[in-house]
């Protein structure tokens, strides 16, 4: 019994590393079940039996890559008390871990609307998380806030690293610090009833 039990396993991480690494070289909307098949040594017929549908797939799949990429840790950032040092810290672990995560993920994303809804509603409800973690730290309310919750979220985008660094040619510590700058710029209140072409005096939110 156990040695079936683990030749069953054994199959169903083959099957799910196939698909993972089909996943990050073709996408998901190019990953076909007879290629899954194929690569993991097995026929159609048990890729079915170990996954009946796309979902049951998919989310085998993304368990399994996320626990080899690990995204960083938003407790971290919310233990740093200063707002500007909370963003360079994130960017400078996202950039990092991009490198490994880009090529999953930008796949992903340019396939988002061929794959099951839970993969857009996980997408968007982490990235939620995150941009609030460094939202948070400047203390931006109303309008101030959404702009910079705009910023922040281009920041952290996966694909703002992939056009900075892999295609861009910038080191991630230069990708991280520009960023910052730009989240910087855009956590700055103008004094109030001033038009924006006129200001001349800024204030960064949460450092009045």
């Amino acid at each position: 019994m156990r040695a079936r039990q683990e030749n069953v396993d054994q199959t169903r991480l083959r099957i799910t590393a196939a698909t993972m690494r089909l996943h990050e070289e073709v996408g998901p909307a190019a990953t076909t079940v007879s290629a899954i098949a194929e690569l993991a040594g097995v026929t159609r017929l048990t890729v079915y039996r170990h996954f009946p549908d796309d979902e049951a797939l998919i989310t085998a799949c993304s368990a399994h890559w996320r626990a080899l990429h690990p995204r960083p840790d938003i407790a971290v950032w919310r233990d740093v008390a200063d707002p500007v040092d909370r963003v360079r810290l994130a960017l400078t672990e996202t950039y990092r871990w991009a490198r490994a995560a880009a090529p999953m993920l930008v796949n992903i994303y340019r396939d988002l609307d061929q794959m099951p809804p839970f993969v857009a509603s996980r997408l968007a409800e982490d990235d939620r998380a995150r941009v609030s973690a460094l939202a948070d730290g400047f203390g931006a309310r109303g309008r101030a806030r959404r702009r910079l919750q705009t910023v922040l979220a281009h920041t952290l985008d996966v694909r703002t690293w992939q056009s900075l660094c892999r295609e861009g040619g910038l080191r991630d510590s230069e990708a991280a610090e520009l960023m910052t700058g730009l989240v910087s710029a855009a956590a700055v209140r103008r004094p109030s009833g001033e038009p924006a072409s006129t200001a001349s005096t800024t204030t960064p939110i949460g450092h009045n």
